[in-house]
């Protein structure tokens, strides 16, 4: 196992799935603890005209903010968590801070790969409509790593 980037509380490894690298927790978290907060780099423009590399890792900062014709590439860990449904982690914008906050919501192990839902309105961590990768045109990855 390779680590390819870490912090003193998370690191960035192989899930040994076709997801490819994942966000990992070095230590226990408790649930409603910040686990990172991650600046954002936010541009002006819509969702479609952005690089089709870019939209797998920008956020719709203007769904999370109201701030019209705003998307949002967080720094850090921030575009790295992988997707879950249920995640551990619910993220948060905060537009005045020009941040992104990622808590979690029930309590995580170390060693445990930290997860976002990418289709959960608002920044939630669960979401009955589970079809971002569809929508987006990007093959499902199945917990067990097939597509």
């Amino acid at each position: 196992m390779r680590i390819e980037f870490e912090s003193p509380d998370l690191c960035i490894r192989d899930t040994g799935t076709d997801k490819g690298n994942g966000v990992y927790a070095r230590r226990p978290f408790g649930e409603g603890e910040t686990v990172e907060i991650a600046p954002v780099l936010v541009m002006k423009a819509a969702f479609s005209s952005l690089p089709a590399a870019l939209k797998t890792y920008a956020f719709d900062w203007t769904a999370l903010t109201g701030i019209p014709g705003r998307q949002a590439l967080p720094l850090g860990y921030g575009s790295m968590y992988n997707h879950a449904n249920p995640a551990n982690l619910r993220y948060v914008a905060d537009p005045r801070a020009g941040v992104m906050r990622y808590v979690a919501v029930r309590k995580i192990n170390a060693g445990e790969e930290l997860t976002i839902n990418y289709n959960a309105k608002g920044g939630g961590h669960v979401c009955d409509d589970d079809n971002w990768f569809e929508r987006q045109g990007v093959a499902v990855i199945n917990s067990t790593g097939g597509s």
